[in-house]
């Protein structure tokens, strides 16, 4: 095979690989804004806003708000709840710190166990409905921020894609560089064990 020839071939497949990575840097970077927006719409609906600076200033042990909280959610004081990064301190920092101040340590299969085993307990009765919408809001939350990580992903992916667009689109145009300078009658190198 002619060198010229197996450079312009190299070159060609370089250059769909071009377009494939260009491709799908685009759709990542799609991936990535739907899934931004998504859950910022989601999150928006659920009205969240974090505690004002003055109520993190009067922090105290036992109240709604502890001091192992604050550098989890001082950050956020004030702000509306709109972003993964927001919803998993919520989540994590806030929302399971309170369940697990609750009978049970707040799990909902345990809560749920004792009530049914005790049904006059109206107490117990309460508490399965608050484990029950404490465990689900912090659920609902976690899963916001675990797509808006995958949206992150996406992105980062989306960038890679694109520098290795440029790269290969380099390589592709030194292909072809080559190819022209290579005179018409050289052959392609071809290693062969002649013993």
């Amino acid at each position: 095979m002619q060198r010229k020839m197996f450079d312009f071939l190299a070159s060609a497949a370089g250059l769909l690989i071009v377009v494939m990575l260009l491709v799908a840097g685009g759709l990542l970077l799609w991936g990535n804004s739907f899934t931004s927006t998504s859950v910022r719409n989601q999150l928006v609906k659920q009205d969240i806003v974090f505690p004002t600076r003055a109520e993190f200033a009067q922090a105290k042990a036992d109240t709604e708000i502890t001091p192992a909280m604050l550098p989890y959610l001082e950050k956020y004081a004030g702000q509306e709840l709109t972003t993964g990064a927001q919803a998993e301190a919520y989540a994590d920092h806030f929302i399971a710190v309170h369940l697990s101040e609750m009978p049970y340590g707040g799990v909902y299969a345990k809560v749920s166990a004792a009530s049914r085993a005790n049904p006059t307990n109206t107490a117990l009765a309460t508490e399965v409905q608050t484990t029950f919408q404490g465990t689900t809001l912090r659920g609902l939350l976690l899963e916001a921020y675990a797509f808006s990580e995958f949206g992150l992903i996406a992105m980062y992916a989306a960038i890679a894609s694109f520098v290795l667009a440029g790269i290969m689109l380099l390589l592709v145009g030194l292909g072809l560089w080559h190819a022209r300078r290579t005179p018409e009658d050289t052959e392609l190198a071809v290693f062969s064990d002649s013993k």
